[in-house]
């Protein structure tokens, strides 16, 4: 079993800084991509950053030039750092991840972290 565990989320200032760290635990051969989403209440879940299968990276247009994600492969850890917040990033932020387990390739998620901003 492959579990995912977010934290670094909390409440900040508006032009302050967090970062969100996600580890994956359990019988993992391979993490394939790993990456973060956010829902704030009413919006649909959208990708915030990722790491993709292909290599590449993936950033929301709201978020780049403020977000950054890097990883630590040895840890199989993802991590997500945000700086210049904005109240508009208030969400909550779940991390992803697509995990080869056994024979299969499987879609997994976290519980999720509150992210809040005040002005």
């Amino acid at each position: 079993q492959v579990q995912l565990v977010e934290s670094g989320g909390g409440l900040v200032q508006a032009g302050g800084s967090l970062r969100l760290s996600c580890a994956a635990s359990g019988s993992i051969f391979r993490v394939n991509a790993m990456g973060w989403y956010r829902q704030a209440p009413g919006k649909q879940r959208e990708l915030v950053a990722a790491f993709t299968s292909g290599g590449s990276t993936n950033y929301a247009d709201s978020v780049k030039g403020r977000f950054t994600i890097s990883g630590d492969n040895a840890k199989n850890t993802v991590y997500l750092q945000m700086n210049s917040l904005k109240p508009e990033d208030t969400a909550v932020y779940y991390c992803n991840a697509d995990i080869s387990v056994l024979l299969r390739r499987l879609d997994y998620w976290g519980q999720g972290t509150q992210v809040t901003v005040s002005s």
